[in-house]
């Protein structure tokens, strides 16, 4: 069984079809990467896939239970996290304080335990700093962690925002644009830790990207959106030699 099955998802704002008849099958330990040109839909799958957006049609199942139209907490909660094409940290919080906002999801305290600092959450608060150390150490990030996180580079703040994703315990992990605004060494060094994280988590990876040679080098398998639509799948040799993905991506200057 799949770890994650989407099957004709369609996404209607008004009278314009953003998603059209979508469908996608993921393996578990796959990384699966999702092209196309700007405006193509991509992003609106993720955010489907992830509970910003209810579908106006069709089904999302993750280890076969159907998510389609669940609140965004609940699907991080089941084990899907992800990241955002701009990068949203909480910037009055330092580095390890971001990430242990991601163990929110997985903790049984209470506000009230909270607040009055209850034996049960000094032990998970204890938890949620050994784990978040843990994971800056696994991002390369330690050496930061009291350190504001908007004072870090921003290559350094993409690691963060997998830390703190990682830290809800996901088993599928989605990617929007990771490798955006990286120089040639930034990338190569965040395609490194994505195959290591996949490794070291035993992680399902889903991706969005516009670098090519960074997604052409890490994605097993790749879908193409052209104005909603699945124009191309396959591996990405397969999809570097296909008439209509070549013809969407040389057609975009057109279309600006």
């Amino acid at each position: 069984m799949a770890l994650l099955t989407v099957e004709h998802l369609t996404m209607k704002f008004g009278g314009l079809v953003a998603v059209n008849d979508f469908d996608l099958a993921l393996e578990k330990n796959e990384i699966v990467g999702l092209i196309g040109p700007n405006g193509a839909g991509k992003t609106t799958v993720f955010n489907m896939i992830a509970g910003y957006y209810t579908p106006t049609e069709g089904a999302i199942r993750y280890q076969g239970s159907s998510i389609a139209g669940q609140k965004a907490n609940r699907i991080t909660k089941a084990g899907i996290a992800r990241t955002f094409q701009n990068i949203r940290l909480f910037s009055e919080l330092s580095v390890i304080e971001n990430v242990m906002i991601g163990y929110h999801c997985r903790i049984r305290s209470t506000f009230l335990g909270a607040t009055l600092r209850f034996p049960l959450y000094r032990r998970e608060e204890k938890m949620m700093v050994e784990g978040a150390m843990q994971l800056l150490k696994e991002v390369g990030l330690e050496d930061v962690a009291r350190e504001m996180s908007t004072s870090l580079p921003y290559g350094k703040q993409r690691r963060l925002e997998i830390a703190r994703a990682l830290a809800t315990g996901p088993q599928l992990l989605l990617l929007d644009e990771p490798a955006a605004g990286m120089n040639p060494n930034e990338t190569q060094d965040l395609l490194q830790l994505i195959l290591k994280l996949r490794k070291d988590f035993d992680l399902t990876v889903f991706l969005i990207e516009h670098d090519m040679k960074f997604v052409m080098e890490i994605c097993e398998r790749l879908k193409v959106l052209d104005y909603g639509t699945t124009i191309a799948e396959g591996t990405p040799h397969e999809i570097q030699n296909n008439p209509r993905v070549i013809e969407a991506y040389l057609g975009e200057v057109q279309r600006a």
